[in-house]
């Protein structure tokens, strides 16, 4: 049970992230925010790893510098998504592929979930893919999300899977450093691409300062996560973890106006079912 509550606070964080990072991709480069967001994360990640003492080896830190580059990927094809589409199609798409590589990851390392936890992964992941869906009258009146908008949710799922499963390898007495050099390897990655394609990554003025802060819900995220794994199955925690765009879709609803159509809530509900499935399990 503490796993799954661990897994849930790690998918509340990230998907509140999502939230903020969508928000200000619109009216931001998206580089200048993927950029400040990780290296801000890094600083965060690097203070509780002062006060919580561990033993990493070098398989640790290969395993965060992994996990920073799928980072990376995912974090600047998730905010161009998000700055092009509406977040509630963009991010859940995101997750499916956050879910599906660590699960494939954690059973062929041997983890096998009891068949509770496997009828709450099964229902995971329809839940996964109802969450994005919209009306037909509202597809006739908008149109479908953007092709380009899509499949930067598809790519943004990769990169998060990728993170999820490299997370999960690092030893239990390795603490947080790793952990920060996740978010060090992602920033930094984000602004060599963003310096080779000519791209703004500095934010400029105070009214970039924001930007900086919500780094820190990231921090909160890795942090959740990672302690999840360590108290119960990756093939099990990162299905939890992948939920997130629900908490996007739920804030980009009440805050954005964008509408609930049938389908988002009926996957909304499903992950619900999921999450209790998979803690009674």
């Amino acid at each position: 049970m503490l796993a799954a509550a661990l897994a849930l606070a790690s998918a509340l964080s990230y998907g509140v992230s999502d939230y903020i990072g969508g928000v200000f991709s619109k009216t931001r480069s998206v580089w200048s925010v993927a950029a400040a967001s990780q290296l801000t994360a890094g600083l965060g990640t690097a203070v509780v790893a002062i006060f919580v003492p561990g033993d990493p080896g070098a398989a640790d830190f290969a395993w965060g510098a992994l996990a920073g580059l799928g980072g990376a990927f995912g974090i600047i094809f998730l905010y161009r998504g998000l700055s092009r589409g509406r977040m509630s199609v963009v991010a859940p798409i995101s997750g499916i592929g956050a879910a599906v590589i660590p699960v494939v990851v954690g059973i062929a390392s041997g983890e096998r979930p009891t068949l509770l936890i496997w009828l709450g992964i099964a229902i995971a992941f329809p839940a996964i893919y109802l969450i994005p869906q919209v009306d037909p009258e509202e597809e006739a009146h908008g149109g479908p999300p953007r092709p380009s908008a899509a499949s930067d949710g598809v790519l943004a799922g990769i990169g998060f899977g990728v993170i999820f499963a490299a997370v999960g390898q690092m030893g239990e007495g390795s603490g947080f450093l790793p952990l920060s050099l996740v978010q060090v390897v992602n920033g930094s990655a984000v602004v060599l691409a963003a310096i080779l394609l000519r791209q703004q990554w500095v934010p400029r003025g105070r009214r970039d300062l924001p930007v900086f802060a919500f780094g820190l819900l990231s921090t909160a995220a890795m942090v959740f996560f990672l302690l999840a794994t360590r108290h119960g199955l990756l093939s099990v925690v990162s299905v939890i973890a992948s939920l997130y765009p629900a908490s996007t879709v739920a804030m980009a609803a009440a805050l954005l106006d964008e509408r609930l159509a049938r389908l988002q809530i009926v996957g909304l509900a499903l992950a619900a079912v999921a999450v209790v499935l998979i803690t009674l399990g």
